[in-house]
Order: structure tokens, then C-alpha cells, then sequence
């Protein structure tokens, strides 16, 4: 599945792009899908972070779905790596259910565009039913379906809710 989400956001590239690497905690109350994020690790060298965030998401799992899929898809790891010479995002999401049978991953670029940015995200979303672990075998390709029609149906409106979130950030902070 592939993941492409574009916003804009009425503030200079350098602003938007720092705001997103550098206050990501400060941001989870202008994300209604996320309760917290916790700061992994994060290294800074030669114009690169690197940084690794462990999120917990609030959002509902539907009654159809609860029965394969458990709180722990409302939590992932994400492993970034930021490249402030070409203000771009390398990221990698691990989630913490069904582990080795997904993989997600992706680019966020953030562009010019007068005194706005443009955030252009791309990304895909694999789910391999062979790699799903603990369940009879006959069963997979539907967990596999499950858990990608969630997560698809998720991961473009937080893309797009966290970019509102940052907008409203900055709106009421005064930047430094």
C-alpha cells in the first residue's frame, strides 16, 4: 500500500522543519491520535539527527478488528533520520504487534513555496502473511488484510493531523 499525504503550512521551511524534528513532544497535544511520545534516542552529526521515538496512539480499534488485532498496534517505534541540507526526512516505522510482517517506511520532503512549506510524504506500508507469527495459517492473509486496511486508514490522516498540530504549534508560540 502506498502512503502519500501533501500539506501546507503558512511558515518558513526552516521554522516547520525544526518544529517537527526538534518539538515533537511539545506537539502531542495538537495530535488528537496520540497520548504520548517517548524519546527514544537522538545523535546529532555533519547536519544529520538521528533519532529513534517510541508513540502511543489513542485512536479506536474497531470492534470487527479487536479480535486480531490488541492495544499494541496503537504503538510503533520510528526511526528518523533528518538531513537539514536538504530538508529531508528518512523514516522507518517499527510496530510493536505483528513486528516481523510489517514493514513501513518512507520520506518526508519539505519544500518552498513563497513564506509557506509544502510537506510532501511518501511511503509504503508491506504486509508479508507468511511472517505473521501465532495465529493457524489459514487465518493470515485476513490478519494481513485487517491490519493493513487499520493502518492505512490510519497513518495518512496522522500524517495530516500532525501537520495541522504543528501549524497550531506555531501559531501560538512565539518562535524563539
Amino acid at each position: 500500500m502506498l502512503i502519500s499525504a501533501d500539506t501546507k503550512i503558512p511558515f518558513p521551511r526552516s521554522l516547520v522543519y525544526a518544529t517537527y524534528r526538534d518539538k515533537l513532544v511539545e506537539l502531542v497535544p495538537y495530535m488528537p491520535n496520540v497520548r504520548y511520545i517517548k524519546v527514544k534516542s537522538r545523535r546529532e552529526a555533519d547536519g544529520k539527527v538521528d533519532s529513534v521515538n517510541e508513540w502511543h496512539g489513542g485512536s479506536e480499534i474497531p470492534a470487527a478488528a479487536r479480535a486480531v488485532l490488541s492495544e499494541d498496534m496503537l504503538s510503533w517505534t520510528e526511526y528518523n533520520t533528518w538531513n537539514e541540507a536538504d530538508f529531508k526526512l528518512i523514516w522507518r516505522i517499527e510496530t510493536h504487534a505483528f513486528t516481523e510482517a510489517v514493514q513501513c517506511s518512507g520520506t518526508n520532503r519539505f519544500l518552498e513555496d513563497g513564506n509557506n512549506t509544502i510537506i510532501e510524504s511518501r511511503g509504503e506500508l508491506v504486509i508479508d502473511p507468511k511472517k505473521i507469527k501465532g495465529v493457524p495459517f489459514f487465518l493470515t492473509g485476513t490478519i494481513a488484510h485487517v491490519v493493513e486496511d487499520f493502518l492505512g486508514k490510519n497513518i495518512e490522516p496522522n500524517l495530516l493531523a500532525m501537520s495541522v498540530g504543528v501549524r497550531q504549534y506555531l501559531e501560538q508560540n512565539p518562535r524563539d
